[in-house]
């Protein structure tokens, strides 16, 4: 299936943003102590995230996710569904052993689509 441009500027963009879940240094970094250069916070992730992920879920083979893919991706939209509405503030849950499974899961969601900091 030929994907075209837009869709996969939008996983790329979904895909950037999972990477920002997956690096504790990058949150450390931008989310608790606002250093930049980029510019982003926890609710912003949140925002990004399931405003272009769901999309996404709901359009997966147009997007050319393979049934692996969704079904992962599915799973860790669904987790940190669940953390993002009991949590914000990324100081107090960085170090918990609940985050640290968010971070993993979003490190074997990059996997399964072979994604790499270079893209972005």
């Amino acid at each position: 299936m030929v994907i075209d441009e837009d869709r996969k500027y939008i996983l790329n963009e979904h895909l950037r943003n999972i990477h920002h879940i997956s690096d504790k240094d990058y949150q450390r970094r931008i989310w608790i102590r606002g250093e930049g250069p980029e510019c982003n916070d926890f609710d912003e992730t949140c925002c990004h995230f399931f405003d272009d992920g769901d999309p996404i879920l709901n359009n997966y083979k147009k997007f050319g996710l393979t049934e692996p893919q969704y079904l992962l991706l599915k799973k860790f939209r669904d987790k940190f569904r669940t953390f993002s509405d009991e949590n914000n503030w990324p100081h107090k849950f960085i170090e918990t052993l609940e985050w640290e499974g968010i971070v993993d899961m979003a490190k074997d969601v990059l996997k399964a689509f072979n994604y790499s900091k270079i893209k972005y």
